[in-house]
């Protein structure tokens, strides 16, 4: 049906239809995040070309042009979303007695709003943290004895560090799972063991992305990621040859994460490259039979960064930063605050114009980024977009 579809009818035209084999869909042409743009803004992915009638759900993810980017699912694309993240539940050990505290905005972006339903589905008990300070959810989680704990990796570490200024040992409340998303950590060492030792709980890794689906679930050793197979067919290809089209990696080789998602039918994404490299194993030890990636999520293709579960390009807030200046010199700095990824923005310009700024940040990110005016001449200059992007956070770990 792909092939009828608006988004899908000009890339499939050459296709001889159904494909009779899996090695037969490599000659279906590779989906980046720039194919899913839509002409204008702000307007649905291009993959999501039902009649609006059919939708029911409205998330964002991070575009690459200063925009969010709308991503729809239909009622039967949610019911797949669950099923998906119930592979996660499994592994958490979720059960109708358990009381989870679902620790995210539940703003715009997909974020944990499809754990919250599948929590549900599977009857246990959600409670929903929205706007509430930290302070707040650590008594709610003590108060309602929650058992399992939703959030980002950086906001786990979060929680402890605020646990201590109050004289709180996390060790002693019920939460015996975390289950992480979002971003990566939850499948590194140094992560995952910071997290399990101030908490006194397992943790559980998943990863997806809005535009894709559920697509990954942590292994019971906590040391990497299997891809949902049932749902999702998966390929690692290395990109650095002259193939536009790539080439696949040898087994354990890294390679690139190129997703086709095989249940959401209001937004089917064939052949997505995810930007994710990874290591993957088809023959390995783990319980599970399905693909695994060693160590989770290693590395980005592309320059995009994660601020606590947000997808953030930084070509995106140079975009919005052109829109005041078409010349002003600017800096990103990401750093580690209080255990949370923090970004903040130091521009060339008046105060006004760094105000102006940060307020279209928070409308278009849904993040708050610190903009700071600085004075003109005063910051590098560079050539590439990518030297502008200063990380702090591996000299402060």
């Amino acid at each position: 049906m792909a092939q009828k579809r608006p988004f899908y009818r000009d890339r499939l035209q050459n296709l001889s239809l159904p494909l009779k084999s899996l090695e037969q869909l490599q000659q279906i042409p590779l989906l980046t995040k720039a194919d899913l743009i839509p002409s204008s803004q702000p307007k649905a992915a291009g993959i999501f070309d039902l009649p609006m009638s059919h939708y029911t759900r409205m998330h964002q993810t991070s575009g690459t042009r200063g925009w969010p980017l709308p991503v729809l699912d239909t009622q039967d694309d949610w019911r797949w979303w669950i099923r998906c993240w119930h592979y996660v539940l499994d592994v958490a050990k979720v059960t109708e007695d358990d009381i989870a505290m679902m620790a995210f905005s539940f703003g715009p972006f997909i974020g944990f709003w499809t754990a919250n339903d599948a929590m549900i589905d599977r009857g246990a008990t959600c409670v929903p943290l929205g706007g509430m300070s930290s302070e707040s959810r650590l008594k709610m989680i003590q108060d309602h004895g929650c058992t399992v704990l939703c959030c980002t990796p950086t906001y786990a570490l979060h929680l402890v560090s605020t646990a201590k200024s109050l004289g709180l040992d996390l060790t002693k409340n019920r939460v015996s799972r975390i289950i992480v998303a979002g971003e990566p950590g939850g499948s590194l060492p140094a992560v995952r063991n910071r997290i399990e030792q101030g908490w006194g709980a397992k943790l559980i890794d998943h990863a997806g992305a809005s535009e894709l689906g559920a697509w990954g679930f942590g292994s019971p050793d906590g040391r990497g990621l299997h891809v949902i197979e049932s749902e999702f067919i998966a390929e690692v290809l290395d990109f650095s040859g002259d193939d536009p089209g790539g080439s696949q990696v040898a087994e354990g080789q890294i390679g690139e994460l190129v997703l086709t998602n095989l249940g959401r039918y209001g937004g089917p994404a064939i052949r997505y490259r995810t930007g994710d490299i990874v290591r993957a194993f088809r023959d390995h030890d783990q319980p599970s039979t399905f693909l695994w990636l060693e160590g989770g999520v290693i590395g980005r293709a592309d320059d995009m960064i994660v601020i606590r579960g947000v997808n953030i390009f930084p070509s995106s807030i140079e975009s919005i930063i052109r829109e005041i200046s078409e010349s002003s010199e600017y800096r990103i700095i990401v750093e580690q605050v209080d255990e949370m990824d923090q970004i903040r923005l130091e521009l060339e310009g008046t105060a006004e114009q760094a105000a102006f700024v940060s307020q279209l940040l928070r409308d278009r990110l849904a993040l708050r980024v610190e903009v700071a005016a600085v004075a003109e001449g005063s910051l590098p200059r560079f050539e590439a977009k990518s030297r502008r992007l200063v990380d702090q956070r591996s000299s402060q770990g």
